[in-house]
């Protein structure tokens, strides 16, 4: 548990997620911005970006502005991949083993559709997982199967092949290679997850795989996986003008609220929830 109880906290390392910061650091706001990665490679790799206004350029020329606005207004990120948001008083936002806390939250995960089979969202909670240090220990000594977005997830899937017997690793990217003996790697996308009461199989191109779980390791997992009884439309989260959700004191903004998939969207949604949160502290206190 980290000590420091923040005024908000920012999930998301995108356009959205920044905005929030920086609006809520103009309102004299603590805020602990956190995200899977800094601005992500969908922005760096934009080969243009045609409707960000006073912006011409590719995203590298994007991100370097972005990066030097950061650093003239002292805006600090922290990496980590968030992997669940609490509802109490405070929130607790917990990363692996490490948990903040924060009196508001800003959701501005964005959308992530890696890896994405059918019934991966009918499991949840009943061998479907988005967290290695969460729920790794749980499947000691028997056979589950990971999909890998990308490389950058590697620890993960080793730290689950020390508990499990076995780990077949679906990787979606080339030339995908582990240390571990028992992880077995797959360089094809599964087509379904299926069972009864929990995950018994995973079905493939050559057939069905007998699993225990399926973990789905990306940068973010859906919304409605991160925060209990968050209401969605599909994998969009409902929310009102403000940013509101049904949740109080948590907010929505930029992808993750659904099309269009617009920078200038997310930044301007980023900018009325943080708006919103500060409202929502305001009549906290009253």
């Amino acid at each position: 548990m980290k000590n420091t109880l923040y005024d908000v906290i920012v999930v998301g390392g995108g356009i959205a997620g920044y905005t929030a910061a920086l609006t809520l650091k103009s309102l004299k706001r603590s805020c602990l911005w956190l995200g899977a990665e800094l601005f992500g490679d969908k922005l760096t790799r934009a080969e243009y970006v045609r409707n960000f206004p006073a912006l011409i350029g590719d995203g590298k020329e994007f991100s370097a502005r972005l990066a030097a606005q950061m650093e003239h207004e002292d805006i600090s990120f922290t990496q980590g991949r968030a992997d669940g948001i609490y509802a109490g008083d405070p929130f607790t936002v917990t990363v692996g083993d490490i948990m903040y806390q924060g009196k508001a939250v800003i959701l501005a995960t964005g959308v992530e559709t890696a890896g994405a089979v059918k019934g991966e969202r009918d499991f949840l909670g009943r061998g479907v997982s988005y967290c290695a240090v969460c729920d790794g220990a749980l499947y000691r000594g028997k056979t589950i199967a990971a999909v890998v977005s990308s490389e950058k997830f590697r620890e993960e899937v080793e730290y689950l092949a020390g508990f499990a017997e076995k780990v077949h690793a679906f990787c979606l990217y080339k030339n995908a290679s582990f240390r571990s003996e028992n992880i077995i790697v797959h360089e094809e996308k599964p087509r379904a997850v299926e069972g009864g009461l929990r995950v018994e199989r995973l079905i493939t191109g050559e057939g069905a795989l007998s699993v225990s779980g399926v973990f789905f390791l990306k940068n973010s997992a859906p919304p409605a996986a991160l925060a209990g009884g968050l209401e969605t439309e599909g994998d969009a989260v409902k929310t009102a003008r403000d940013g509101s959700t049904n949740i109080a004191g948590l907010f929505a903004a930029g992808d993750v609220t659904g099309r269009p998939y617009q920078y200038v969207k997310a930044a301007g949604e980023g900018l009325v929830a943080a708006y919103s949160a500060h409202a929502f502290l305001n009549g906290a206190r009253k």
